[in-house]
Protein backbone atom coordinates (compact mmCIF):
# COMPACT_ATOMS: atom_id res chain seq x y z
CA UNK A 1 0.00 0.00 0.00
CA UNK A 2 1.11 3.22 -0.92
CA UNK A 3 2.49 5.78 1.83
CA UNK A 4 0.34 8.03 2.80
CA UNK A 5 1.31 11.84 2.70
CA UNK A 6 0.70 13.75 6.52
CA UNK A 7 -1.85 16.29 5.19
CA UNK A 8 -1.04 18.67 8.58
CA UNK A 9 2.57 18.63 6.78
CA UNK A 10 1.92 18.23 3.19
CA UNK A 11 3.71 21.71 2.37
CA UNK A 12 7.15 21.28 4.35
CA UNK A 13 7.58 17.66 2.19
CA UNK A 14 10.43 17.53 -0.50
CA UNK A 15 8.47 16.31 -3.29
CA UNK A 16 10.01 15.99 -7.00
CA UNK A 17 8.39 19.42 -8.91
CA UNK A 18 7.44 17.67 -12.23
CA UNK A 19 5.07 15.32 -9.98
CA UNK A 20 1.21 15.93 -11.09
CA UNK A 21 -1.37 16.71 -8.65
CA UNK A 22 -3.91 17.76 -10.59
CA UNK A 23 -5.57 17.73 -14.36
CA UNK A 24 -6.88 21.00 -15.82
CA UNK A 25 -8.16 19.35 -19.39
CA UNK A 26 -5.03 18.63 -20.66
CA UNK A 27 -2.72 20.32 -18.76
CA UNK A 28 -0.83 18.52 -15.93
CA UNK A 29 -0.34 20.83 -12.89
CA UNK A 30 2.30 19.40 -10.77
CA UNK A 31 3.96 20.14 -7.14
CA UNK A 32 5.94 23.23 -8.29
CA UNK A 33 2.69 24.86 -9.87
CA UNK A 34 0.50 23.57 -6.65
CA UNK A 35 3.48 25.36 -4.27
CA UNK A 36 3.29 28.64 -6.65
CA UNK A 37 -0.02 29.04 -6.23
CA UNK A 38 -0.57 28.11 -2.11
CA UNK A 39 2.10 30.91 -1.98
CA UNK A 40 0.40 33.75 -3.84
CA UNK A 41 -2.82 32.95 -2.02
CA UNK A 42 -0.73 33.01 1.45
CA UNK A 43 0.75 36.54 1.09
CA UNK A 44 -2.81 37.41 0.55
CA UNK A 45 -4.47 36.27 3.16
CA UNK A 46 -1.52 36.75 5.32
CA UNK A 47 -2.22 40.57 4.64
CA UNK A 48 -5.61 40.52 5.58
CA UNK A 49 -6.38 40.94 9.20
CA UNK A 50 -10.24 39.69 8.55
CA UNK A 51 -9.83 35.66 10.87
CA UNK A 52 -13.15 34.32 9.26
CA UNK A 53 -13.22 33.23 5.63
CA UNK A 54 -16.05 31.98 3.63
CA UNK A 55 -14.42 30.58 0.41
CA UNK A 56 -15.74 29.28 -2.66
CA UNK A 57 -14.01 28.19 -5.86
CA UNK A 58 -14.96 26.17 -8.66
CA UNK A 59 -11.47 24.88 -10.20
CA UNK A 60 -11.02 22.04 -7.62
CA UNK A 61 -6.68 22.65 -7.99
CA UNK A 62 -7.05 26.23 -6.80
CA UNK A 63 -9.32 25.38 -3.97
CA UNK A 64 -6.73 23.24 -2.61
CA UNK A 65 -4.24 26.03 -2.97
CA UNK A 66 -6.40 28.33 -1.38
CA UNK A 67 -7.41 26.69 1.15
CA UNK A 68 -4.06 25.16 2.41
CA UNK A 69 -3.00 28.76 2.16
CA UNK A 70 -5.52 30.24 4.47
CA UNK A 71 -5.26 26.76 7.06
CA UNK A 72 -1.52 28.25 7.18
CA UNK A 73 -2.62 31.74 7.50
CA UNK A 74 -4.51 30.39 10.03
CA UNK A 75 -7.65 31.61 9.23
CA UNK A 76 -11.11 30.10 10.09
CA UNK A 77 -12.29 28.78 6.74
CA UNK A 78 -16.23 27.91 6.09
CA UNK A 79 -17.30 26.27 2.71
CA UNK A 80 -20.71 27.49 1.44
CA UNK A 81 -22.45 25.10 -1.13
CA UNK A 82 -23.17 27.66 -3.75
CA UNK A 83 -21.61 31.66 -4.55
CA UNK A 84 -24.90 32.80 -5.26
CA UNK A 85 -25.75 36.12 -4.22
CA UNK A 86 -28.44 34.72 -1.26
CA UNK A 87 -25.79 32.53 -0.03
CA UNK A 88 -23.27 34.99 0.18
CA UNK A 89 -25.36 37.92 1.56
CA UNK A 90 -25.81 35.22 4.84
CA UNK A 91 -22.01 34.04 4.89
CA UNK A 92 -21.36 37.59 5.05
CA UNK A 93 -23.55 37.26 8.76
CA UNK A 94 -21.15 34.80 9.90
CA UNK A 95 -17.44 35.75 8.50
CA UNK A 96 -15.08 38.77 8.46
CA UNK A 97 -14.08 38.66 4.53
CA UNK A 98 -15.15 36.28 1.01
CA UNK A 99 -12.17 34.73 -0.95
CA UNK A 100 -12.40 33.35 -3.98
CA UNK A 101 -15.66 33.35 -7.23
CA UNK A 102 -18.07 35.58 -4.67
CA UNK A 103 -19.04 38.86 -7.16
CA UNK A 104 -17.63 40.53 -3.55
CA UNK A 105 -14.65 38.69 -2.93
CA UNK A 106 -11.96 40.44 -0.63
CA UNK A 107 -9.90 37.65 -1.88
CA UNK A 108 -9.68 37.13 -5.26
CA UNK A 109 -7.53 35.00 -7.19
CA UNK A 110 -4.17 36.16 -6.90
CA UNK A 111 -1.21 36.57 -9.97
CA UNK A 112 2.33 35.26 -9.33
CA UNK A 113 4.91 37.34 -8.39
CA UNK A 114 8.36 35.90 -8.87
CA UNK A 115 9.72 37.56 -6.26
CA UNK A 116 7.97 36.26 -3.56
CA UNK A 117 9.36 34.24 -1.57
CA UNK A 118 8.07 31.19 -0.48
CA UNK A 119 7.27 30.98 3.23
CA UNK A 120 8.78 28.54 5.53
CA UNK A 121 5.74 25.81 6.02
CA UNK A 122 5.58 24.81 9.49
CA UNK A 123 2.67 22.02 10.36
CA UNK A 124 -0.58 22.96 11.05
CA UNK A 125 -1.93 21.97 14.26
CA UNK A 126 -4.23 19.07 13.99
CA UNK A 127 -6.35 20.23 17.01
CA UNK A 128 -7.02 23.78 15.03
CA UNK A 129 -10.78 24.21 14.61
CA UNK A 130 -10.10 25.99 11.02
CA UNK A 131 -12.97 24.73 9.29
CA UNK A 132 -16.44 25.14 9.03
CA UNK A 133 -18.37 22.99 6.70
CA UNK A 134 -22.04 23.53 5.55
CA UNK A 135 -24.77 20.59 5.56
CA UNK A 136 -26.80 20.18 2.98
CA UNK A 137 -29.81 22.32 3.34
CA UNK A 138 -32.03 19.19 2.33
CA UNK A 139 -34.35 19.06 5.57
CA UNK A 140 -33.32 22.67 6.75
CA UNK A 141 -31.84 25.70 6.40
CA UNK A 142 -27.77 25.17 5.51
CA UNK A 143 -26.43 24.86 8.80
CA UNK A 144 -22.67 25.30 9.87
CA UNK A 145 -20.54 22.76 10.94
CA UNK A 146 -17.25 23.16 12.65
CA UNK A 147 -14.36 20.61 12.24
CA UNK A 148 -10.76 20.36 13.68
CA UNK A 149 -8.67 19.36 11.09
CA UNK A 150 -7.69 16.28 13.03
CA UNK A 151 -11.02 15.04 11.89
CA UNK A 152 -10.86 15.62 8.48
CA UNK A 153 -7.60 14.20 8.80
CA UNK A 154 -8.49 10.87 10.30
CA UNK A 155 -11.45 10.41 8.05
CA UNK A 156 -8.76 10.50 5.12
CA UNK A 157 -6.74 7.95 6.99
CA UNK A 158 -9.83 6.09 7.40
CA UNK A 159 -10.63 6.45 3.89
CA UNK A 160 -7.52 5.08 2.20
CA UNK A 161 -7.39 2.14 5.07
CA UNK A 162 -10.74 0.69 3.78
CA UNK A 163 -10.09 1.42 -0.06
CA UNK A 164 -6.71 2.89 -0.80
CA UNK A 165 -6.09 -0.45 -1.88
CA UNK A 166 -8.21 -0.55 -4.82
CA UNK A 167 -7.48 3.00 -5.53
CA UNK A 168 -4.01 3.04 -6.19
CA UNK A 169 -2.75 5.70 -7.83
CA UNK A 170 -5.80 6.35 -10.15
CA UNK A 171 -6.54 10.03 -10.87
CA UNK A 172 -10.07 11.06 -9.80
CA UNK A 173 -12.69 12.57 -11.57
CA UNK A 174 -16.11 14.16 -9.43
CA UNK A 175 -19.72 14.91 -10.66
CA UNK A 176 -20.07 16.51 -6.56
CA UNK A 177 -18.41 19.81 -5.62
CA UNK A 178 -16.20 19.73 -2.97
CA UNK A 179 -17.37 22.87 -1.41
CA UNK A 180 -19.46 20.02 0.91
CA UNK A 181 -17.62 17.54 3.09
CA UNK A 182 -17.87 14.50 0.74
CA UNK A 183 -16.65 16.10 -2.29
CA UNK A 184 -13.70 18.00 -0.17
CA UNK A 185 -12.86 14.38 0.93
CA UNK A 186 -12.64 12.15 -1.76
CA UNK A 187 -12.29 15.01 -4.14
CA UNK A 188 -9.17 16.77 -2.73
CA UNK A 189 -8.01 15.96 0.37
CA UNK A 190 -7.51 12.00 -0.29
CA UNK A 191 -5.55 12.46 -3.50
CA UNK A 192 -3.66 15.02 -2.10
CA UNK A 193 -2.89 12.67 0.89
CA UNK A 194 -2.48 9.75 -1.29
CA UNK A 195 -0.43 10.91 -4.28
CA UNK A 196 -2.82 10.68 -6.66
CA UNK A 197 -3.94 13.38 -9.65
CA UNK A 198 -7.41 15.07 -9.37
CA UNK A 199 -9.76 16.76 -12.11
CA UNK A 200 -10.10 20.31 -11.59
CA UNK A 201 -12.59 20.87 -12.88
CA UNK A 202 -16.47 19.16 -11.75
CA UNK A 203 -18.31 16.87 -14.52
CA UNK A 204 -21.75 18.10 -14.66
CA UNK A 205 -22.85 15.29 -16.76
CA UNK A 206 -22.43 11.93 -16.84
CA UNK A 207 -21.78 11.77 -20.42
CA UNK A 208 -18.92 14.32 -20.51
CA UNK A 209 -16.81 11.63 -18.14
CA UNK A 210 -16.24 9.64 -21.77
CA UNK A 211 -14.18 12.73 -23.28
CA UNK A 212 -11.93 13.36 -19.71
CA UNK A 213 -10.49 9.83 -19.32
CA UNK A 214 -7.64 9.07 -20.46
CA UNK A 215 -6.82 5.39 -21.81
CA UNK A 216 -3.54 5.56 -20.16
CA UNK A 217 -4.56 6.35 -16.66
CA UNK A 218 -6.85 4.39 -14.61
CA UNK A 219 -9.43 6.85 -13.00
CA UNK A 220 -11.93 6.21 -10.43
CA UNK A 221 -15.38 8.36 -9.99
CA UNK A 222 -16.64 10.22 -7.22
CA UNK A 223 -20.49 10.73 -7.82
CA UNK A 224 -23.77 11.17 -6.27
CA UNK A 225 -27.02 9.13 -6.47
CA UNK A 226 -28.64 12.11 -8.30
CA UNK A 227 -26.11 11.27 -11.04
CA UNK A 228 -26.04 7.43 -10.65
CA UNK A 229 -29.69 7.16 -11.18
CA UNK A 230 -30.34 8.53 -14.51
CA UNK A 231 -27.01 7.11 -16.31
CA UNK A 232 -26.90 7.77 -20.40
CA UNK A 233 -25.89 4.89 -22.56
CA UNK A 234 -21.88 5.07 -22.18
CA UNK A 235 -19.58 2.33 -21.39
CA UNK A 236 -17.67 3.59 -18.33
CA UNK A 237 -16.19 -0.21 -17.59
CA UNK A 238 -12.53 0.91 -17.43
CA UNK A 239 -12.71 3.01 -13.93
CA UNK A 240 -11.19 1.34 -11.02
CA UNK A 241 -14.03 2.21 -8.82
CA UNK A 242 -17.02 4.45 -8.26
CA UNK A 243 -18.36 5.78 -4.79
CA UNK A 244 -21.34 7.14 -4.42
CA UNK A 245 -22.68 9.31 -1.09
CA UNK A 246 -24.82 11.93 0.08
CA UNK A 247 -27.65 9.80 0.15
CA UNK A 248 -29.26 6.14 -0.36
CA UNK A 249 -29.12 4.47 -3.88
CA UNK A 250 -31.96 3.35 -4.71
CA UNK A 251 -32.55 0.16 -5.88
CA UNK A 252 -33.11 0.26 -9.19
CA UNK A 253 -30.32 2.44 -9.99
CA UNK A 254 -28.20 -0.70 -9.28
CA UNK A 255 -28.84 -2.32 -12.62
CA UNK A 256 -27.75 0.73 -15.11
CA UNK A 257 -24.55 1.26 -12.75
CA UNK A 258 -23.70 -2.72 -13.67
CA UNK A 259 -24.37 -1.94 -17.29
CA UNK A 260 -22.48 1.40 -17.09
CA UNK A 261 -19.45 0.88 -15.00
CA UNK A 262 -19.50 -3.38 -15.23
CA UNK A 263 -19.21 -2.72 -10.94
CA UNK A 264 -21.25 -1.85 -8.21
CA UNK A 265 -21.00 1.42 -6.59
CA UNK A 266 -19.17 1.95 -3.33
CA UNK A 267 -21.97 3.56 -1.25
CA UNK A 268 -20.23 5.83 1.70
CA UNK A 269 -23.02 6.68 4.71
CA UNK A 270 -22.63 9.21 6.55
CA UNK A 271 -23.02 12.91 6.98
CA UNK A 272 -21.70 16.78 7.47
CA UNK A 273 -22.29 16.52 11.03
CA UNK A 274 -20.92 13.07 12.07
CA UNK A 275 -18.55 12.99 8.21
CA UNK A 276 -18.43 9.00 7.12
CA UNK A 277 -19.38 5.71 8.79
CA UNK A 278 -20.20 3.02 7.08
CA UNK A 279 -19.99 1.52 3.42
CA UNK A 280 -20.83 -1.16 1.21
CA UNK A 281 -20.80 -2.64 -2.26
CA UNK A 282 -23.85 -4.28 -3.31
CA UNK A 283 -24.37 -6.58 -6.52
CA UNK A 284 -28.05 -7.66 -5.77
CA UNK A 285 -30.76 -4.88 -4.59
CA UNK A 286 -31.34 -7.56 -2.26
CA UNK A 287 -27.98 -6.93 -0.38
CA UNK A 288 -28.91 -4.24 2.51
CA UNK A 289 -25.88 -4.67 5.33
CA UNK A 290 -23.39 -1.91 6.21
CA UNK A 291 -20.21 -1.98 7.54
CA UNK A 292 -18.64 0.30 9.42
CA UNK A 293 -15.41 2.39 8.69
CA UNK A 294 -11.84 1.87 10.01
CA UNK A 295 -12.12 3.86 13.61
CA UNK A 296 -15.75 3.82 13.86
CA UNK A 297 -17.64 2.04 16.56
CA UNK A 298 -21.02 1.56 16.18
CA UNK A 299 -24.43 0.29 18.42
CA UNK A 300 -28.44 0.25 17.81
CA UNK A 301 -30.03 1.23 21.19
CA UNK A 302 -34.25 1.19 20.44
CA UNK A 303 -34.05 1.07 17.41
CA UNK A 304 -31.28 4.47 16.80
CA UNK A 305 -27.82 3.82 15.75
CA UNK A 306 -25.10 5.49 18.06
CA UNK A 307 -21.79 5.90 16.85
CA UNK A 308 -17.99 6.63 18.20
CA UNK A 309 -15.58 8.10 15.78
CA UNK A 310 -12.37 10.22 15.51
CA UNK A 311 -14.47 11.88 13.09
CA UNK A 312 -16.76 13.72 15.76
CA UNK A 313 -15.52 15.94 17.70
CA UNK A 314 -15.49 13.75 20.44
CA UNK A 315 -14.74 9.66 21.65
CA UNK A 316 -18.13 9.75 23.43
CA UNK A 317 -20.85 7.67 21.96
CA UNK A 318 -23.60 10.13 19.57
CA UNK A 319 -26.87 9.47 18.37
CA UNK A 320 -26.98 9.34 14.90
CA UNK A 321 -30.48 10.79 12.96
CA UNK A 322 -31.09 6.89 11.20
CA UNK A 323 -32.86 4.14 12.51
CA UNK A 324 -31.22 0.65 12.43
CA UNK A 325 -31.39 -3.01 12.92
CA UNK A 326 -28.09 -5.08 14.47
CA UNK A 327 -27.03 -7.28 12.07
CA UNK A 328 -23.99 -8.68 14.25
CA UNK A 329 -20.52 -7.09 12.42
CA UNK A 330 -22.69 -5.48 10.31
CA UNK A 331 -25.65 -2.95 10.23
CA UNK A 332 -28.82 -2.63 8.30
CA UNK A 333 -30.45 1.09 7.97
CA UNK A 334 -34.22 1.88 8.49
CA UNK A 335 -34.73 5.28 7.75
CA UNK A 336 -34.51 8.23 9.44
CA UNK A 337 -35.65 9.16 12.65
CA UNK A 338 -36.49 12.59 12.03
CA UNK A 339 -38.62 12.30 9.41
CA UNK A 340 -41.95 13.84 11.31
CA UNK A 341 -43.44 16.77 10.28
CA UNK A 342 -46.12 18.67 12.80
CA UNK A 343 -49.11 19.89 11.03
CA UNK A 344 -52.10 22.12 12.75
CA UNK A 345 -50.46 20.10 15.78
CA UNK A 346 -50.79 17.29 14.27
CA UNK A 347 -47.14 14.82 14.04
CA UNK A 348 -47.23 13.36 9.68
CA UNK A 349 -44.51 10.61 8.36
CA UNK A 350 -43.25 11.79 5.50
CA UNK A 351 -42.05 8.04 4.97
CA UNK A 352 -45.47 7.43 5.12
CA UNK A 353 -46.87 9.97 2.91
CA UNK A 354 -44.47 8.84 0.30
CA UNK A 355 -44.92 5.45 0.45
CA UNK A 356 -48.85 6.18 -0.22
CA UNK A 357 -48.47 8.24 -3.51
CA UNK A 358 -45.68 6.08 -4.48
CA UNK A 359 -47.99 3.51 -4.80
CA UNK A 360 -50.83 5.62 -6.73
CA UNK A 361 -48.39 4.30 -9.92
CA UNK A 362 -48.39 8.02 -11.19
CA UNK A 363 -45.09 9.18 -9.65
CA UNK A 364 -41.53 8.06 -10.08
CA UNK A 365 -39.89 9.81 -7.35
CA UNK A 366 -41.14 13.28 -4.47
CA UNK A 367 -40.26 15.19 -1.58
CA UNK A 368 -42.53 15.91 0.93
CA UNK A 369 -42.51 19.32 3.14
CA UNK A 370 -44.10 22.12 4.82
CA UNK A 371 -44.52 25.09 3.44
CA UNK A 372 -46.51 28.80 4.84
CA UNK A 373 -50.23 29.11 3.53
CA UNK A 374 -50.33 32.06 1.01
CA UNK A 375 -53.14 32.77 2.58
CA UNK A 376 -52.98 32.01 6.35
CA UNK A 377 -49.95 33.75 7.97
CA UNK A 378 -48.20 31.49 10.52
CA UNK A 379 -49.54 28.36 9.13
CA UNK A 380 -48.39 25.35 7.82
CA UNK A 381 -49.30 23.20 4.87
CA UNK A 382 -48.19 20.12 3.60
CA UNK A 383 -46.52 20.36 0.20
CA UNK A 384 -44.89 18.04 -2.54
CA UNK A 385 -42.53 18.42 -5.54
CA UNK A 386 -43.09 14.70 -7.83
CA UNK A 387 -41.62 13.89 -10.45
CA UNK A 388 -44.38 12.11 -12.41
CA UNK A 389 -43.65 8.80 -14.48
CA UNK A 390 -44.78 8.26 -18.08
CA UNK A 391 -48.17 7.16 -16.64
CA UNK A 392 -48.25 10.40 -14.45
CA UNK A 393 -47.42 12.93 -17.38
CA UNK A 394 -50.31 11.94 -19.57
CA UNK A 395 -52.61 11.90 -16.92
CA UNK A 396 -51.09 15.10 -15.97
CA UNK A 397 -51.74 16.29 -19.72
CA UNK A 398 -55.19 15.08 -19.79
CA UNK A 399 -56.70 16.34 -16.63
CA UNK A 400 -54.29 19.40 -15.96
CA UNK A 401 -52.00 19.62 -13.01
CA UNK A 402 -54.68 21.08 -10.30
CA UNK A 403 -56.91 17.65 -10.79
CA UNK A 404 -53.84 15.69 -10.85
CA UNK A 405 -53.16 17.04 -7.38
CA UNK A 406 -56.65 16.69 -5.73
CA UNK A 407 -56.43 12.94 -7.54
CA UNK A 408 -53.17 12.37 -5.11
CA UNK A 409 -54.70 14.39 -2.27
CA UNK A 410 -58.16 12.22 -2.33
CA UNK A 411 -55.63 8.82 -2.23
CA UNK A 412 -54.19 10.06 0.92
CA UNK A 413 -57.51 11.07 2.43
CA UNK A 414 -57.54 7.12 3.13
CA UNK A 415 -55.19 7.11 5.83
CA UNK A 416 -54.51 11.21 7.20
CA UNK A 417 -56.80 13.54 8.05
CA UNK A 418 -57.87 16.43 5.56
CA UNK A 419 -56.24 19.06 7.90
CA UNK A 420 -52.66 17.61 7.37
CA UNK A 421 -53.10 15.73 3.98
CA UNK A 422 -51.03 17.86 1.05
CA UNK A 423 -52.61 21.22 -0.40
CA UNK A 424 -49.76 22.15 -2.44
CA UNK A 425 -48.25 20.65 -5.50
CA UNK A 426 -45.58 20.71 -7.96
CA UNK A 427 -44.93 18.30 -10.77
CA UNK A 428 -41.51 18.62 -12.60
CA UNK A 429 -39.54 16.89 -14.32
CA UNK A 430 -36.72 16.08 -11.82
CA UNK A 431 -36.07 17.19 -8.23
CA UNK A 432 -34.21 20.54 -7.97
CA UNK A 433 -30.28 19.29 -6.79
CA UNK A 434 -27.39 20.73 -5.75
CA UNK A 435 -23.69 20.00 -6.72
CA UNK A 436 -23.92 17.15 -4.27
CA UNK A 437 -26.97 15.87 -6.48
CA UNK A 438 -29.20 16.58 -3.01
CA UNK A 439 -32.87 18.12 -3.13
CA UNK A 440 -32.40 21.16 -0.61
CA UNK A 441 -35.23 23.14 1.30
CA UNK A 442 -34.22 26.41 -0.34
CA UNK A 443 -34.62 24.68 -3.71
CA UNK A 444 -37.90 22.99 -3.22
CA UNK A 445 -39.64 25.89 -1.53
CA UNK A 446 -38.42 28.11 -4.46
CA UNK A 447 -40.62 26.01 -6.90
CA UNK A 448 -43.63 27.07 -4.98
CA UNK A 449 -43.11 30.83 -5.99
CA UNK A 450 -46.20 31.96 -6.89
CA UNK A 451 -43.94 34.26 -9.75
CA UNK A 452 -42.88 30.68 -11.90
CA UNK A 453 -45.16 29.33 -14.04
CA UNK A 454 -45.62 25.20 -14.24
CA UNK A 455 -42.72 24.11 -16.15
CA UNK A 456 -41.51 20.71 -17.51
CA UNK A 457 -38.14 19.58 -19.24
CA UNK A 458 -39.11 17.85 -22.03
CA UNK A 459 -35.07 17.72 -22.79
CA UNK A 460 -31.88 19.32 -21.76
CA UNK A 461 -28.09 19.00 -22.29
CA UNK A 462 -24.61 20.57 -20.87
CA UNK A 463 -25.93 23.54 -22.95
CA UNK A 464 -29.38 23.21 -24.61
CA UNK A 465 -32.58 22.81 -22.91
CA UNK A 466 -36.50 22.37 -24.05
CA UNK A 467 -38.84 23.66 -21.87
CA UNK A 468 -42.79 23.18 -21.52
CA UNK A 469 -44.76 26.78 -19.81
CA UNK A 470 -48.34 26.47 -18.72
CA UNK A 471 -49.23 29.87 -18.77
CA UNK A 472 -52.09 29.82 -16.27
CA UNK A 473 -54.58 32.85 -15.42
CA UNK A 474 -53.51 33.15 -11.35
CA UNK A 475 -49.66 34.03 -12.56
CA UNK A 476 -49.32 37.24 -10.86
CA UNK A 477 -46.88 38.52 -13.69
CA UNK A 478 -50.56 39.27 -15.06
CA UNK A 479 -51.55 41.99 -12.45
CA UNK A 480 -52.27 45.53 -13.72
CA UNK A 481 -50.97 44.09 -17.07
CA UNK A 482 -54.01 45.12 -18.35
CA UNK A 483 -57.18 45.28 -16.91
CA UNK A 484 -59.48 43.14 -18.96
CA UNK A 485 -57.00 41.80 -21.26
CA UNK A 486 -53.92 40.41 -19.49
CA UNK A 487 -50.65 40.08 -21.23
CA UNK A 488 -47.21 38.87 -19.99
CA UNK A 489 -45.13 41.37 -19.48
CA UNK A 490 -41.45 40.82 -21.87
CA UNK A 491 -39.40 41.87 -18.66
CA UNK A 492 -41.23 38.67 -17.05
CA UNK A 493 -40.31 36.57 -20.23
CA UNK A 494 -36.35 37.73 -19.98
CA UNK A 495 -36.54 37.00 -16.17
CA UNK A 496 -37.72 33.47 -16.77
CA UNK A 497 -35.35 32.61 -19.56
CA UNK A 498 -32.60 33.70 -17.16
CA UNK A 499 -34.48 31.99 -14.06
CA UNK A 500 -34.78 28.68 -15.81
CA UNK A 501 -31.06 29.29 -17.93
CA UNK A 502 -29.24 29.30 -14.09
CA UNK A 503 -31.16 26.13 -12.80
CA UNK A 504 -29.88 24.12 -16.10
CA UNK A 505 -26.27 26.07 -17.02
CA UNK A 506 -23.50 27.36 -15.08
CA UNK A 507 -23.94 31.37 -16.17
CA UNK A 508 -21.77 33.45 -15.16
CA UNK A 509 -22.41 35.72 -11.78
CA UNK A 510 -23.03 38.97 -13.49
CA UNK A 511 -25.62 40.31 -16.16
CA UNK A 512 -23.77 42.02 -19.06
CA UNK A 513 -26.29 43.11 -21.62
CA UNK A 514 -29.29 41.95 -23.67
CA UNK A 515 -29.19 41.22 -27.28
CA UNK A 516 -31.33 40.79 -30.56
CA UNK A 517 -34.69 41.30 -28.51
CA UNK A 518 -37.66 40.95 -30.82
CA UNK A 519 -41.64 40.26 -29.30
CA UNK A 520 -43.43 38.77 -31.97
CA UNK A 521 -46.57 38.12 -30.51
CA UNK A 522 -48.32 38.51 -27.07
CA UNK A 523 -48.54 35.85 -24.38
CA UNK A 524 -51.95 35.41 -23.04
CA UNK A 525 -53.40 33.45 -19.95
CA UNK A 526 -53.66 29.67 -20.99
CA UNK A 527 -51.21 29.04 -23.68
CA UNK A 528 -48.89 25.87 -23.56
CA UNK A 529 -45.09 27.76 -24.41
CA UNK A 530 -42.07 26.11 -25.32
CA UNK A 531 -39.03 27.71 -23.86
CA UNK A 532 -35.87 26.90 -25.92
CA UNK A 533 -32.72 27.56 -24.32
CA UNK A 534 -29.10 27.44 -25.95
CA UNK A 535 -25.40 28.27 -23.61
CA UNK A 536 -22.18 29.32 -25.13
CA UNK A 537 -19.75 29.40 -22.65
CA UNK A 538 -16.94 30.67 -24.30
CA UNK A 539 -19.16 33.83 -24.47
CA UNK A 540 -21.13 33.66 -21.41
CA UNK A 541 -24.16 33.75 -23.87
CA UNK A 542 -27.97 32.51 -23.14
CA UNK A 543 -30.35 32.77 -26.10
CA UNK A 544 -34.03 31.76 -25.26
CA UNK A 545 -36.94 31.65 -27.72
CA UNK A 546 -40.41 31.33 -26.90
CA UNK A 547 -43.00 29.65 -29.20
CA UNK A 548 -46.41 28.28 -29.18
CA UNK A 549 -49.09 26.96 -31.63
CA UNK A 550 -49.47 30.42 -32.81
CA UNK A 551 -45.58 30.42 -33.86
CA UNK A 552 -42.83 32.50 -32.11
CA UNK A 553 -43.75 35.06 -29.41
CA UNK A 554 -40.49 36.25 -28.06
CA UNK A 555 -36.79 35.76 -28.81
CA UNK A 556 -33.36 37.39 -27.55
CA UNK A 557 -30.17 36.70 -25.80
CA UNK A 558 -28.51 37.81 -22.46
CA UNK A 559 -24.77 37.80 -22.12
CA UNK A 560 -22.98 37.05 -18.58
CA UNK A 561 -19.41 38.02 -17.32
CA UNK A 562 -17.14 37.18 -14.50
CA UNK A 563 -17.99 38.76 -11.18
CA UNK A 564 -15.38 42.22 -11.47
Amino acid sequence: MATLHALNSLLCELRPSGEVLAWRGHQALDWAAFKRRVTAWYWQAEALPAQRIGLYLDDAFEFAAALFALWHAGKVVYLPGDKLLATAAQLQLQVDALAGDFADAQLSSPNEDASAQEPVWQALDPAAIQVQIFTSGSTAAPLAIEKRLSQLFHEVAALDQAFGERLGKAEVLATVSHQHIYGLLFRVLWPLARGCAFHAERYAFVEDLTAALHAARPALLIASPAHLKRLPAVNLRGLRAVFSSGGPLPDEALPDCLRVFGQAPIEVYGSSETGGIAWRQRESTAATAWSALPGVRWRVVDELLHIASPHLPTLDWTAAADRARDLGKSFELLGRADRLLKIEEKRVSVAAVEAALLSSGLLAELRVLSVPSPTQHGRLQLAVVAVPNEAGWAQLERIGRQALGAQLRQLLLQSLEPVSAPRRWRFVSSLPSNSQGKATQAELLALFDPRRPPMRVVQASATTAELRLQIEPGLPQFDGHFPGHPVLPGVAQVDWAIRFGRELFPLPPRFAALEALKFQQVITPGLTLSLTLSFKPESGQLSFKYESARGVHASGRVVFGAAP
